[in-house]
Order: structure tokens, then sequence, then C-alpha cells
């Protein structure tokens, strides 16, 4: 028995629907690219769906979709682009120059392709390049002045922290006072002056 006719209508089920799309879909792509062999035709496809997160294509290998919408433009004098798109693809067209010619002048800073410049164009890039090179040893000395003074800083609060860590010794084994400040004149990173004397036992009143 063969298949009886289906009709043609929106097919309600979610699940379906992406089934037969899925499937129609690969058949009609195998169908334009059997056409474009068998008959040496520039075929073009677009399918969007409201699922589908871009639109999918099929172009002939010996095309490209661009070549055709123009082709069809040009051969049935309807515009499928407005002003708005005309000016965008322009700004496109000159992003892509400007692109082209940053890849280019980046060329010429690392020494490529430079037999073509003339004297001036040398002399721009030598000017380019000096100046460059003084704001690149500006920066290095900002940062191996900023190292400098970043090694000062620990050096001081770990000179503090071995004081620290020695006065505490030294007060944990009762040392008297001139063997206390012998020790400490070699661990305090303050002057002398500012030595604190450590608290002693008054022995006249034992």
């Amino acid at each position: 028995m063969g298949r009886g006719k289906i009709e043609i209508k929106r097919i309600e089920n979610s699940t379906n629907r992406h089934v037969t799309l899925s499937k129609r879909k690969k058949g009609l792509i195998k169908k334009a690219s059997e056409i474009s062999v068998l008959c040496d035709a520039k075929v073009s496809i677009i399918i969007s769906t409201s699922s589908s997160k871009a639109p999918e294509h099929y172009c002939s290998p010996t095309t490209s979709l661009s070549f055709i919408l123009e082709e069809y433009q040009r051969l049935s004098g309807q515009k499928l682009w407005d002003v708005k798109h005309e000016n965008l693809n322009n700004e496109i067209d000159m992003t892509k120059k400007e692109n082209e010619n940053m890849e280019i002048d980046l060329r010429h800073m690392k020494g490529q392709e430079i037999q073509s410049l003339n004297i001036r164009e040398l002399i721009g890039l030598e000017r380019t390049l000096e100046n460059g090179l003084t704001s690149v040893r500006a920066a290095q000395a900002d940062f191996l002045d900023h190292l400098r003074q970043k090694d000062k800083i620990l050096g001081a609060e770990n000179k503090r922290l071995t004081y620290e860590l020695c006065k505490m010794e030294m007060e944990g084994q009762g040392m008297d006072n001139g063997r206390y400040n012998d020790k400490m004149r070699d661990y305090n990173p303050l002057p002398y002056a500012f030595h604190v004397q450590p608290m002693q036992p008054n022995l006249q009143g034992m």
C-alpha cells in the first residue's frame, strides 16, 4: 500500500515539526546539489526558521551567495539593498581597507617590505619607531623604579619584623641592659637614640 497524501499545513507538534524540517532540509539541499552538477546551474538556498539560531544556506561550489544575490539584483532590476545597507556595505569596505593599511604599517615597523618606501616615508617610519622606543624605555624605567621602591619597603618591613622578634626573644631570656642594648643595636631599624629600655626588676628593693 502506498502512503496517503499528506495534507500541507503547519505541524503543531514542535518535535514532529523539527524532525520534518531536518529531513526535508536534507532532501532539499540534496536536490539543489544534484541540479547544480547535472545542469551546470548556480543554485543557492537560504533556510531560516524561528528555532534556528542563524539562517542556514547552501550554495553551488562554483559560486557564492553574494554573487548570486548581486546577479539576481542586476538581472531582475529589483533592489535587494536599500540605501542604509549600501552605506553599511561601504563602511565595511572602508574598515577592511583600514585594516589592510594597518597590517602594512605593522609589517613596515617590523622591517618587512620597506624596499618600496620612498625617503620621506622611511624618515617618517624612523621617527615613529624612535618615539615608540622612547615611550617603551620610559615605561621600563617607571616599572624598575616601582620595583626598587617596593623592594625598599619590603626590606624595611622585614627588618622591623626581625627586630620585633629578636626583642621578644631577648626579653624572654631576661638579659641585662648592657647585653640587651648590644644585641638590639644589630637588629633595630631605628636610630639607637629611640631605643626603649626593657623593664628590669628593682633589685635594690629585693
